[in-house]
Formats: structure tokens, sequence, C-alpha cells
């Protein structure tokens, strides 16, 4: 799959893997406050951005099509920072490609499964009804951004949730919208999603150098399993941004920033 990709910089790469529902342009001033260091690359993943589209979204996937990324560059060993689905990602490629990777940051994303428990099956309720409110938007019929904010509303309360999933509304040459996202894909394969990266920790071992962040008011890695990151990274490092959520990045930039370049220049 030929994904899409923004750069800046020069020195070692580094590629940076968005979110669910994200894209490149959304850390696009975070590369900038790395490009002085690295060689930054933000990829847009399949049916997100700029990418193209297609029926299949899952983990093993979405690894394949960053190796093949890789391959198309000539990038022989990179810095991967994943966020959320970018994370999982992150992990995937550098348990099925580790030659590939020389270290790994994963932020507010843990690698197994969100379908285990009452609170992590609160996340995939909490994407179903994002996806249903993003789907009930009428497109057809749209006369503008700030309708869609109003209506999706009604699914969204949070005014940063909503801008940051509005960032995907595309206005044709016609006048017309469309989603970037491929919103059906997404729908059909959620449960992919939320599944865990395909590592059996009782049998291998992911040995390379990685940071955890993780945001003090997220719950996407409980703080009663922070210890089992262990269990599949063994030398990994986990940290904890106070006051920040899931959006560790946005919310807290600079306390981002500095941790991952403690990190990369330890």
């Amino acid at each position: 799959m030929n994904l899409f990709y923004r750069e800046f910089g020069t020195g070692d790469p580094l590629i940076i893997l968005h979110g669910l529902y994200g894209s490149s342009d959304n850390w696009v001033s975070i590369a900038h406050a790395l490009e002085a260091h690295f060689r930054v690359i933000l990829v847009d993943q399949r049916n997100h951005g700029q990418s193209p589209h297609s029926n299949d979204h899952n983990y093993k996937l979405l690894s394949s099509d960053l190796n093949e990324f890789c391959d198309r560059l000539c990038l022989p060993k990179v810095i991967l920072i994943g966020h959320s689905m970018g994370g999982k990602t992150a992990m995937q490629l550098t348990a099925d490609y580790p030659e590939m990777v020389k270290s790994l940051i994963v932020v507010d994303i843990a690698p197994w499964g969100h379908l285990e428990n009452v609170e992590t099956l609160n996340i995939l309720k909490e994407h179903r009804k994002i996806i249903e409110g993003l789907s009930s938007i009428p497109l057809k019929s749209l006369s503008s951004r700030n309708q869609a904010d109003e209506l999706l509303s009604k699914w969204v309360p949070q005014d940063h949730v909503r801008q940051f999933l509005l960032k995907n509304l595309k206005r044709e040459i016609d006048g017309t919208f469309s989603w970037k996202l491929n919103l059906t894909a997404i729908s059909n394969n959620l449960e992919h999603l939320m599944d865990g990266v395909a590592i059996d920790s009782t049998k291998y071992k992911i040995t390379i150098k990685s940071l955890f962040i993780k945001g003090e008011q997220s719950n996407y890695i409980p703080q009663n399993k922070v210890n089992d990151l262990k269990d599949f990274f063994p030398n990994s490092e986990i940290v904890e941004i106070s006051g920040a959520g899931h959006w560790v990045h946005a919310e807290k930039p600079k306390e981002f920033i500095s941790k991952i370049l403690r990190f990369l220049k330890s």
C-alpha cells in the first residue's frame, strides 16, 4: 500500500504513527519540535488521512504496510513513535521485524486487547458512539463545518474531541463534504483494532529499548497493569505525564517532547 507521508529535518529516521481517527497532520507541531535532531517522517496509516482505503484493517496489515513503506524509502532501521492505534502498529512491527527497529516509543496504549473487562469494554462503546455520530452526519446536505459540529455534539459532548474528529471532514471542489476516513472499514474492523498485538509473551520477549508514555488521566493503560508491560517488553521504561489524558502529545506537548528527547539521548 502506497502510504502518504510528510517529512521534516535530517538525521536518524524517526517515524511517527497517529492513532485512530488521526492523521499525519495532527503531528506536524511535534515534528517541528524534533526536526533539529532527527529526520521525522509522519505517516498516514491505511483508511486515514491521504492514504489509500481498504476493506481490511488489522495490526498485522498495518505492520506489513509500514514494512513496505520503509522498504520504499530505503530505511533499514528506524526509531518508532506510535500513539494509540499507531502504538499498536509500532509494537506489531517491532515483533514482526525486530531488525528494523532501533528504539520504540509507545504513547498511551498497551499491547493487550481492550475487550477483557468492563473498564476496557467501555472504550469500545465510546468508539462505537463516535463512529455512529460521524456516520449520522448527512454529508450530501451538509452546509458547513459548524453545522457538522452542532450535529456531532449530540454524540460527542467534548468540544476538543469533536474538533479533532472534524479535521477528517473534507470539502470537495463542488462544495459538498466527504470523509477522509474510511468509516465503513473502521466500523467493520473495530473489534480488530481493540485486539491486542500478536505477541505471545510466554514465548517471545521484545528486548528492544522501549519507552511507554502514559497519560495520568487515561485508562488505556490501567494503573494496576502497568507492571505487566515488562512481560512483553523487559527492556522498557514507563513514564506518566501528569494532568494528561489519552491525547498526551496534544495536551502536554512540552512535557511529551522532553521525555522523548531524554529517552532517545540516554
